[in-house]
């Protein structure tokens, strides 16, 4: 095998794999109705004049399916986290009770539930559009290997295996969105 058709498909795998990985990672953002600490992943706290993340500032868990609770490390700050959460216009109702704060979270409703499936197809076909965009480059370079004197029956075979890869990373896209949507859907 080519040095260049070697890099290429070491790069198309890379490639490939993040577009997994992401689609993995904005997936997990996704609402279902469960409490899940991950919900205020990327939240940004006013701490002492600069913002910072609410897991450097508090333990943020799920005490039970429908209830978050976060237990910031100074009660002076407990304040400043409520704010946040309104101003991160996340549809969630913090109730401080000088301690700690209880986030309850309300059930979803079947139309809300429908759209955020159709978020997860949008953000999987997304994904399958990167993985497709991969495949293109990687092609492209056997091509042209093989236009430089790679043998083609050898540029054939690597092409099936890019195919096989592909299609592979097309599976894991679709599993993680079908366990998604049954997540979503289940009330």
């Amino acid at each position: 095998m080519s040095d260049s058709i070697e890099m290429g498909l070491e790069l198309a795998k890379e490639s490939m794999d993040h577009a997994v990985e992401h689609l993995a990672a904005e997936l997990s953002k996704i609402r279902t109705g469960k409490a899940s600490p991950g919900m205020l992943r990327g939240l940004k706290v006013d701490y002492y004049g600069s913002p910072t993340e609410l897991t450097q500032v508090a333990n943020v868990g799920a005490s039970d399916g429908k209830t978050l609770t976060i237990q910031p490390w100074e009660k002076s700050i407990v304040g400043a986290i409520e704010k946040a959460i309104f101003e991160a216009n996340l549809g969630l109702t913090p109730q401080n009770n000088g301690e700690m704060i209880i986030i309850n979270i309300p059930p979803l409703t079947e139309e809300r539930r429908k759209d955020f499936v159709k978020l997860a197809k949008a953000l999987a076909e997304d994904a399958k559009v990167s993985i497709r965009n991969s495949r293109h480059k990687i092609l492209e370079t056997i091509k042209s290997e093989v236009k430089e004197g790679f043998p083609e029956d050898a540029g054939k075979r690597e092409e099936e295996n890019v195919q096989k890869r592909v299609n592979g990373y097309g599976d894991k896209i679709n599993a993680l969105v079908a366990a998604k949507e049954k997540d979503i859907m289940t009330v």
